[in-house]
């Protein structure tokens, strides 16, 4: 059953034709806007994902640890992921959580966010973005918070970073129009352990309301805690390729973009 939140949304976009068509062009005038992130820097981002988004045409954001040893021991793949259009975000250099939190029993003492300071904590976001750099080229490109936190001691320390990146992923999940966006923390939905007909469902949902949908996967076919089926993932790919006139697919920066770009025309911010 769709939420209340998703058929007022979808119910204002229908009573507006102006708030659609201004919605759409955002999509490169199509119904809906999908990206695809993958986190963590694994494997099997470059063993099973990127060679299937390769594949299809499609292109995707891998958002990665700078520490990662899949990042140091497979520079030249993820060099050439980037030339395929895929974007390489930044992660953090050590994907530090706050240990603080009910729930983290797995982050280790020296990577516990609660016990770093703001200027640590952007310090190495930064020095991920020149890692980042000179794999890529690339200036521009957006951030994913690790375990989805934002402060250090009640302070968001991304506030300091806006600078530095075009939008930053947070871990909540939501449909949103341009408008309704909030690009320091945008919102997507995690799957773990859903099948193809959940995820083809937002999909769905997107294309009607006319807004973004952003996945957030880790494993793909395992290689992670976190993981969804291969096949499930690949019924996704496939419903996206055969759907390309309708749904726009790219890039977590690109999409940022021509959020920010839309809302700083129409006086908007999700914020």
């Amino acid at each position: 059953m769709r939420s209340p939140k998703y058929l007022a949304l979808a119910a204002a976009l229908l009573a507006s034709p102006a708030a659609f068509a201004q919605t759409t062009s955002v999509w490169n005038n199509k119904q809906c806007a999908v990206v695809l992130t993958y986190d963590d820097a694994i494997d099997a981002d470059l063993d099973r994902v990127a060679p299937a988004l390769d594949s299809l045409g499609l292109r995707g954001t891998f958002y990665l640890i700078g520490s990662s040893p899949v990042v140091s021991k497979r520079l030249p793949e993820w060099r050439l992921a980037a030339q395929h259009g895929h974007e390489l975000g930044n992660h953090a250099l050590m994907h530090p959580c706050d240990g603080s939190l009910p729930g983290r029993s797995f982050v280790t003492p020296d990577n516990d966010l609660s016990k770093y300071t703001v200027s640590r904590a952007v310090a190495e976001i930064r020095t991920n973005n020149t890692l980042l750099n000179a794999i890529d080229g690339k200036t521009s490109r957006t951030f994913a918070y690790p375990c989805g936190d934002r402060q250090i001691g009640g302070v968001n320390f991304y506030d300091q970073l806006k600078a530095d990146f075009v939008a930053a992923r947070g871990v909540t999940g939501g449909l949103q129009t341009a408008a309704q966006v909030d690009l320091t923390n945008v919102d997507c939905y995690s799957i773990n352990g859903q099948g193809a007909r959940y995820m083809l469902d937002l999909v769905k949902q997107a294309q009607q309301a006319h807004t973004l949908l952003v996945f957030l996967f880790h494993g793909v076919g395992g290689g992670h805690a976190l993981n969804v089926d291969l096949a499930a993932h690949r019924q996704l790919l496939r419903y996206l390729k055969a759907h390309e006139k309708d749904i726009y697919v790219a890039p977590m920066v690109e999409v940022a973009e021509k959020i920010r770009t839309y809302q700083a025309a129409n006086g908007t911010s999700g914020k």
